[in-house]
């Protein structure tokens, strides 16, 4: 525990530290952050971190992370068309290596890289955000979803009897996932108070539950994945709390989904 506290501590300073330094430090931190992440994802999956084919997806999170809007030019490619290109790239892998890594491989590869650049890089989109208020979103955004994992684990310890999905994470309680879903709706209800003309109560209420219905799926992926390959963590970069991905879950899948869905009223 005292190890797991120290290891939070620390790790927590750094990340807030650095995102309300925000710019080329933040990104900088979220692009390592992203790059681990896809080292953890491929060491998993039981490839090499050091092939060919993974090498091919570090280089695809970091067009994925590339900071265009601090370097003040226009991506030259459209999101969709980086993905397609991303995609074939991949495809090609397959015919290059003649089947040695086949198309279950390659395509996991594929769902690695776009799942973890793109949340990663969501996350640098919310901090400069364009109407200058980035760290309002992000902090919005996080607070949601640490209330929410705070709420699921405390309400569930207290009162969870109901399990929401043994067959993937078998602690995890209904009572706790609503506990979650309340207490991230009460934190963007703060928000709205704190900056209502940034924030109207109705999107609060509807951010905070996004959050955290989103959040707590992005965690059951997780644990999902990690129990396809029997493993408890994906990595052991933070000791006491797993790998960047057993940390990230929730925010790799939340930050896209609420500006996919354009939650985030800027948009």
């Amino acid at each position: 525990m005292k190890q797991r506290l120290i290891t939070g501590v620390a790790a927590g300073a750094l990340f807030l530290g650095l995102c309300l330094l925000g710019g080329w430090w933040f990104h900088l931190l979220l692009t390592i952050m992203a790059l681990i992440g896809f080292y953890e994802f491929a060491k998993m999956i039981g490839c090499s971190p050091a092939g060919g084919s993974v090498i091919a997806g570090y280089a695809a999170v970091l067009c994925f992370m590339m900071p265009w809007d601090l370097l003040g030019v226009s991506a030259p490619l459209s999101w969709q068309q980086g993905v397609w290109l991303l995609m074939l790239l991949f495809l090609f892998i397959t015919v290059f290596t003649k089947n040695k890594l086949d198309i279950r491989i390659t395509a996991l590869l594929f769902i690695g890289a776009l799942y973890i650049g793109t949340g990663f890089s969501y996350m640098a989109v919310s901090r400069s955000a364009p109407d200058g208020h980035g760290l309002f979103w992000t902090f919005l955004l996080l607070c949601c979803i640490w209330g929410s994992d705070a709420g699921a684990y405390f309400v569930g310890r207290a009162w969870g009897k109901a399990k929401l999905w043994p067959a993937i994470s078998p602690n995890k309680t209904v009572e706790g996932a609503v506990g979650g879903v309340i207490i991230a709706m009460a934190i963007a209800f703060v928000f709205a108070l704190i900056s209502p003309d940034l924030l109207t109560f109705g999107r609060a209420m509807i951010i905070g539950l996004a959050t955290a219905v989103v959040g707590q799926l992005g965690d059951l992926v997780q644990s999902a994945y990690k129990r396809t390959y029997g493993i408890k963590d994906s990595g052991s970069l933070l000791p006491g709390h797993g790998g960047i991905l057993d940390r990230c879950d929730s925010w790799i899948i939340v930050f896209p989904f609420v500006h996919i869905l354009m939650l985030i009223p800027y948009h």
